[in-house]
């Protein structure tokens, strides 16, 4: 396969995970500030624009910080490399790179949902809703992915890349509920941010509790939006796409992901639940880390070029 396709699809899966991802992660917010009225707008606003990758120095002197800067700079902001129409944008652009390879209907998807998004549909929303139609499509687009792309390596990359960017998003909501009031409240949206409350409500019975969200958003292995089933995917495309494949990138590179993959797996799956949660803030940006690292050694391995996207503010 060509490593520019393998690239572009490697990139669809993360951009369109990530725009997903962050209008959950938007939308857990606000029904957050709306259901417990002890959590401050200002102070969670400002944790979770850090949980995102946009720290109080990258604002211009003098910034509000409320909702309606997170709505701008992690919804509606094409210039903000941290919003959902920013990853709209860039899955776009990834899969017109892969074009002949990419079928028309997927194509079609990404591209209508670009347009839309593109020219201030989301901005004349509802924030609820506007989160609402980013996931709606994105699921949408993910569905004609699995029923009309051939299960072959390009399929392949783009699962690497949406298990990679799971692992990332996952921990930064953990992060932000870790980081946040902490309440039943908190964790509730948290789960509801994953689609994960139904099934954690089948699997503690109702018991909810931050060590009990907390955990099965670790390490629940059939839940798919959880880090270890996260972590576990990744694992199993890189196997898969290194079975026979030709040594490329020099010495070390091959097998580095699946290395690093491994390791990140293992310490989370063996590690003592309560040593985590003593810190899950700082295991969480860990935890990132690992897969930025992971990414990396996956284009080393792979990819022609030696960077990789990664956030940015863009122009505030």
């Amino acid at each position: 396969m060509l490593s520019r396709i393998a690239e572009s699809f490697f990139w669809i899966g993360r951009y369109l995970e990530r725009a997903d991802a962050t209008a959950r992660i938007l939308d857990s917010h606000l029904s957050t500030l709306v259901e417990d009225p002890s959590v401050e707008e200002a102070a969670a606003s400002r944790t979770l624009l850090e949980v995102m990758g946009i720290e109080a120095v990258d604002l211009p002197a003098g910034t509000r910080v409320d909702n309606a800067l997170v709505l701008r700079l992690l919804g509606h902001d094409p210039d903000s490399g941290s919003s959902t129409v920013y990853a709209i944008g860039c899955a776009r652009e990834s899969a017109r790179r892969a074009r002949e390879t990419v079928s028309a209907e997927v194509w079609e998807a990404i591209n209508t949902t670009w347009h839309a998004v593109a020219h201030g549909q989301l901005q004349a929303m509802r924030p609820h809703l506007a989160s609402r139609l980013v996931v709606e499509r994105v699921a949408m687009i993910s569905g004609l992915v699995e029923g009309t792309v051939t299960h072959d390596e390009s399929w392949q990359f783009l699962v690497l890349g949406r298990s990679i960017e799971r692992v990332d998003m996952t921990a930064r909501l953990l992060s932000n509920a870790s980081l946040s009031a902490g309440t039943a409240t908190v964790w509730g949206t948290t789960l509801r941010a994953c689609g994960a409350l139904e099934a954690f409500t089948r699997t503690y019975r109702g018991r909810l509790a931050q060590r009990e969200a907390a955990e099965f958003l670790l390490l629940d292995p059939l839940f798919p939006r959880s880090v270890l089933h996260s972590l576990q995917q990744a694992e199993a495309c890189v196997a898969a796409l290194d079975y026979g494949a030709p040594r490329r990138g020099g010495p070390g590179t091959h097998g580095e992901a699946a290395r690093l993959l491994g390791r990140a797996r293992a310490e989370l799956e063996y590690r003592p639940l309560a040593d985590v949660l003593t810190d899950l803030a700082g295991e969480m940006e860990r935890i990132q880390q690992r897969a930025t690292r992971a990414s990396e050694a996956i284009a080393a391995r792979w990819f022609p070029t030696p960077a990789t996207p990664g956030w940015r503010v863009g122009d505030l």
